[in-house]
């Protein structure tokens, strides 16, 4: 195998000004070689020819893989571009992701913050923190509220927007308190993607995110990632990869890159089709704690305007009973009933059913596909007409 096919070389440089559209399309190619793909398909190996001593890129499938490479270029390039000491990780899910950095930067008797509004894992996540002799506190997202519970933390965990909630806390203020007081942070960046914010140039540490969602966008890949700054810190969340085994497959892996070369198109359609189902929704008297904070009414809208570039494609909202919220979701016809969200095909499910979460009985977490806006928008008014009859 050659450098454009093992992932080995440095990849194509893009222009320091490129647009984010330029960048995804572009994102971790390898310099082209005449004959070769654009993208190399993806390296099935557990092992490589290794003579002599154990030098080089590629040693053994546990701990790097040539598809891997060209997709962690790929999301670096999107998360921190042109930063040259930042490197990024792949994993085999978020929440392989997320446990990365939480168990390779925690010790017994260290203290970690929490969101107490965040994704419902993070309760098996802290009931296993807690066995390791690892102090968890939790605070709300909204309102900066992880603040107050802060002093002597080793790490603070931020979830912005929150989910299912979409509150918005400001990243640049809770890094800068952090750091202040000796710790590490790390937000995840899954809802948001590096589209719409950047983790890393607001303070952060880590940006963690589920590839699973918008990211690849397509709902049919598992994946995670981690991005940091290369040192200690980094180091540590590759040995805990190595250590667990939480490695993507290389046929995610490709598909994953594969997808991210229209994420441009589809957050933009998105989100302009999540912005205006909000507006549809602001109205109607059936529908309570709408959230979504790219409406200039949103609580979370002041700070979200002011370090988010894109607003996400969830909406969340409530319905008067769980029975009503049953109702709409199955009277709806262009949407799926199903949970995660991000995809091209939107979704939609009442939270509640789950437990974990903090909310209504009738709270639905509404994520916007790729559909046409006037027809998903008119499913969605025709749908809870229905179900109010």
């Amino acid at each position: 195998m050659n450098d454009s096919t093992t992932g080995a070389d440095q990849g194509q440089t893009l222009p320091g000004g490129a647009g984010e559209g330029t960048r995804a399309v572009r994102a971790g190619l390898p310099e082209p070689v005449k004959h070769e793909p654009t993208l190399p398909g993806p390296v099935f190996a557990a092992h490589f020819h290794l003579p002599g001593d154990p030098t080089g890129p590629y040693t053994y499938g546990r701990d790097e893989n040539p598809t891997w490479t060209l997709l962690e270029r790929a999301i670096g390039e999107l998360e921190a571009p042109g930063q040259d000491d930042v490197e990024t990780l792949a994993f085999a899910s978020g929440m392989a992701a997320i446990s990365s950095v939480l168990f390779s930067q925690l010790r017994a008797g260290d203290a970690v913050v929490l969101p107490d509004d965040g994704y419902q894992a993070l309760s098996l996540v802290r009931a296993q923190l807690e066995t390791y002799g690892i102090e968890v506190r939790t605070a709300p997202t909204g309102g900066d509220a992880q603040l107050g519970v802060l002093d002597g933390a080793k790490l603070l965990w931020i979830e912005t927007p929150s989910n299912p909630g979409l509150d918005v806390c400001d990243v640049r203020r809770l890094a800068e308190a952090a750091h202040a007081r000796g710790a590490l942070v790390a937000v995840d960046n899954t809802l948001a993607t590096p589209l719409g914010q950047r983790p890393l140039e607001l303070g952060a540490d880590f940006a963690v995110a589920s590839g699973t969602k918008q990211l690849t966008g397509h709902g049919d890949v598992l994946l995670g990632y981690v991005t940091g700054s290369s040192g200690e810190a980094m180091a540590a969340v590759r040995r805990w990869r190595k250590i667990v085994g939480a490695v993507p497959g290389p046929m995610e892996a490709w598909l994953a890159h594969r997808s991210i070369a229209t994420l441009q198109l589809r957050v933009d359609r998105q989100n302009a089709t999540a912005l205006a189902l909000a507006r549809a929704l602001r109205d109607r008297s059936d529908v309570t704690g709408l959230r979504y904070p790219g409406l200039p009414d949103d609580p979370s809208h002041k700070i979200a305007s002011r370090q988010m570039r894109r607003y996400g494609c969830v909406v969340s909202f409530t319905l008067p009973t769980r029975g009503r919220a049953d109702g709409f979701l199955d009277a709806l016809r262009l949407v799926d009933d199903a949970t995660s969200f991000g995809g091209v095909r939107s979704t939609a499910e009442r939270r509640g059913r789950w437990g974990g979460d903090a909310v209504p009985e009738g709270f639905i977490r509404f994520s916007v596909g790729a559909e046409d806006p006037e027809d998903l928008i008119a499913d969605v008014l025709r749908a809870l007409d229905e179900s109010a009859g």
